[in-house]
């Protein structure tokens, strides 16, 4: 019964300290035939980049659409996490009733615990907000390039909370993708998307630290964390008058508004189980390598579905982040499999006696 919450945790903690998992994929893989794990993979990858570029575009249309003129940005982030809270409720009920069925663990709201995750979600509703204040005001073709950061800061914060250093190759990489953001000028947009990327990477360090608090389950995680931004957001939804906003809202009543909203939900929900069955079927790093391909990909959609006209600049810069990024990426990847091919003290001192 405890089988999938460890394996979700361990592919977590993959994610989060960029380590590969060869036990996973040597169990993943034993059996299969190669055609089949082919398959699998570009499978799992399509369903990645067909989920997260239709969770982009729906939230833009969502946030900023001329037909719709919805100015509530807080309220689409809430109904959001409504939706996945109850997503999660209702498959943990599924579950109950039909055990052979499915497996999903058992959610039932302890306020002790909603308390322990709380600094989490207020990380996690800072990030979400600010994710989609960025693309609010930014188009879909520099969103990923408002977003860049997030390398930077997981760099900047491993350094000052956890103490641990990065090589001058991967500081180098870090510098191409500054210098590819400076390429724009300062926007509200951009502003939002760099407190994102510094929200993004605190989100994953309080991640690791609030885990044991739900013992490993993501979906435990994922619930009490949709839960406490669900309260949370109330108090803002009445400061900034977005409730009053709300109710003189000229398609408040309109069965398309909230089938779309419900299916921004939906995609929310499933971006998470996506990027785990990604990680779980290839490696982080080639999760890593698919996220900034996915990304160049989702900027000329942009361009070619809104009909823009880029200058040589935007499109330099784009290519800088987006190149830097997967630099880093490769000199994270080249460091790890450098590390894994060291001999440990250990062995170096059973070779010396013979052993």
């Amino acid at each position: 019964m405890n089988r999938a919450p460890l394996k979700r945790s361990r592919i977590l903690h993959m994610a989060l300290m960029g380590t590969s998992d060869p036990s996973g994929e040597a169990e993943a893989s034993q059996g299969k035939p190669f055609l089949l794990r082919a398959l699998q993979i570009a499978l799992v990858v399509f369903l990645y980049w067909v989920t997260s570029i239709s969770m982009v575009f729906l939230n833009k249309y969502l946030l900023d659409s001329p037909s719709l003129q919805l100015d509530t940005p807080i309220f689409v982030t809430f109904y959001q996490c409504l939706v996945t809270t109850l997503l999660c409720k209702g498959l943990s009920t599924l579950a109950a009733c039909c055990p052979g069925a499915m497996e999903f663990p058992t959610l039932r709201l302890d306020l002790r615990v909603a308390r322990s995750v709380l600094p989490l979600s207020v990380v996690f509703i800072c990030m979400i907000t600010f994710n989609n204040l960025c693309l609010k005001y930014v188009g879909v073709a520099f969103y990923n390039v408002g977003r860049s950061l997030t390398t930077v800061f997981n760099v900047l914060l491993s350094y000052l909370l956890l103490k641990q250093t990065t090589s001058f190759y991967a500081l180098l990489t870090c510098g191409i993708i500054i210098g590819g953001g400076r390429g724009y000028p300062v926007l509200d947009g951009t502003l939002f998307g760099v407190l994102a990327s510094l929200c993004v990477s605190l989100n994953a360090i309080y991640t690791k630290k609030v885990l044991p608090a739900v013992d490993g389950s993501i979906w435990r995680l994922t619930f009490y964390n949709n839960v406490n931004a669900c309260v949370l957001f109330l108090p803002l939804l009445l400061l900034l008058g977005e409730l009053q906003a709300l109710l003189h809202f000229a398609q408040l009543g309109s069965a398309h508004f909230w089938g779309m909203m419900t299916l921004g939900g939906l995609f929310g929900f499933a971006i998470g189980y996506v990027t785990g069955l990604q990680i779980k079927f290839t490696s982080p790093l080639t999760h890593n390598v698919s996220g900034t391909a996915k990304a160049c990909a989702q900027t000329v959609l942009a361009v070619l579905y809104y009909e823009e006209t880029k200058s040589f600049l935007w499109w330099t810069s784009n290519m800088m982040v987006l190149g830097g990024s997967s630099a880093y990426t490769w000199v994270r990847g080249w460091e790890m499999k450098k590390v894994q091919e060291e001999p440990s003290p250990k062995d170096e001192e059973k070779s010396s006696m013979g052993v």
